[in-house]
């Protein structure tokens, strides 16, 4: 591990090593319950490779982001999001994304509003 993945914190979580209400785990990917919940259901998806944003998808990485939506679809399912839900992926500082490392949030259980802020 480099030392800008070594410093990640959904890395550490993907190790173990910080632990985690996880929701879904496979090889590949990693469902955890957000800490600050912006929805009754509030759960990021992340791959366990270290991919910084959605902004470095290649053809050689983007099966992991195919696998990321299925991950969404099923915990949906099991989850009783039957009404919808929303994924975002924020990337870059003008995104809003604060941790680099790509993650999707799965946010469910209410009405979302547009836009969202």
């Amino acid at each position: 591990m480099n030392s800008k993945m070594s410093d990640c914190i959904f890395c550490k979580i993907a190790a173990g090593e910080i632990p985690s209400k996880k929701a879904y785990e496979d090889d590949r990917v990693l469902a955890f319950y957000d800490l600050d919940p912006q929805a009754p259901v509030h759960i990021l998806i992340i791959p366990k490779e270290h991919i910084a944003s959605a902004a470095e998808i290649t053809e050689d990485n983007s099966s992991v982001a195919a696998h990321i939506f299925e991950v969404a679809a099923r915990l949906a399912k099991e989850l009783g999001l039957d009404g919808g839900f929303r994924l975002v992926a924020n990337t870059g500082a003008d995104g809003g994304q604060t941790v680099q490392h790509l993650h999707v949030h799965l946010l469910g259980g209410r009405s979302m509003k547009w836009p969202p802020g």
